[in-house]
């Protein structure tokens, strides 16, 4: 199992989360998406670790952009 975190940037309601949670789901492995509106935070489990630039792609298809890593 593993997990990654990523920042979105330009989520503002619950249909944004939905967008994100849809998109990201239907990457190749990804078994849980979670996405906390409040934070920005997106936590992807998988059952092994997945390409980043897919989710980043995912979350773009969506309409937002993944903040670049602090």
């Amino acid at each position: 199992m593993a997990t990654a975190t990523y920042t979105v940037k330009g989520m503002t309601c619950g249909h944004c989360v939905s967008s994100v949670k849809e998109e990201v789901g239907e990457v190749s492995g990804v078994t849980s998406v979670e996405v906390d509106l409040a934070s920005g935070l997106l936590t992807v489990e998988s059952e092994s670790p997945v390409d980043a630039a897919e989710i980043v792609a995912a979350v773009e298809e969506a309409g937002y952009e993944v903040a670049a890593p602090a």
